[in-house]
């Protein structure tokens, strides 16, 4: 049986990848998401991880009943809930059209991070 793992990437290699498919989330969903400039977007990326590191896991611990009774969906909310709370934090440079869009957001940059760290441990594997 073939064990799968997730490369782990540093902070700055993180703040890259968010930034990058947050301009290109930018660009596909005009309606959804805006992001004034690039340095914003490298804003956003840096302020996503550290709310990503700071309050998401006091988040995923008071939604735990939440979380439980929709069998882990709801982190997806938790995740809309923080990509929110960056664009209030960072201000009109950088905002969603609603939350609903915000939750949608998440969980396509949840699935970008997924394919690309995916996508990474299996090439250190070949080698």
């Amino acid at each position: 049986m073939k064990t799968v793992t997730f490369k782990n990437f540093s902070f700055w290699q993180r703040i890259i990848i968010n930034t990058i498919t947050l301009l290109a989330m930018a660009g596909l969903f005009r309606n959804g998401l805006y992001i004034s400039s690039i340095w914003t977007a490298i804003l956003a990326a840096f302020i996503l991880g550290i709310l990503n590191a700071l309050v998401k896991p006091v988040l995923h611990l008071l939604a735990l009943p939440f979380t439980i009774l929709t069998f882990g969906l709801f982190g997806l909310v938790i995740n809309g809930v923080v990509l929110w709370l960056t664009a209030w934090v960072i201000g009109d440079g950088f905002k969603f059209a609603s939350f609903g869009w915000a939750v949608f957001i998440a969980i396509i940059m949840s699935l970008v991070n997924l394919i690309i760290s995916n996508y990474f441990s299996k090439s250190n594997q070949q080698t």
